[in-house]
């Protein structure tokens, strides 16, 4: 099971990431731990200056906007 995190202050986009992240494993039928962090020292710790981020499996790997659907699928295999 990946874990994956979506750093925010819990805003509009933020949240819209984690739906879509949610959606998208859901209908690829993969089993995901969605853990949504907002405390701002945690989201310092990962390097963010811009939000949304992802974080799957402790590795940065989208930043500042909302990610396209190829790149969650991506992260999802």
């Amino acid at each position: 099971m990946k874990v994956i995190k979506v750093l925010g202050s819990g805003c509009s986009k933020c949240e819209k990431t984690a739906q879509s992240i949610s959606a998208i494993a859901a209908e690829k039928q993969t089993e995901i731990e969605l853990i949504k962090e907002t405390s701002p020292e945690a989201i310092m710790n990962y390097g963010v200056m811009r939000t949304p981020a992802v974080v799957v499996d402790e590795q940065l790997v989208h930043s500042g906007s909302i990610p396209h659907r190829e790149d969650i699928e991506s992260w999802l295999q």
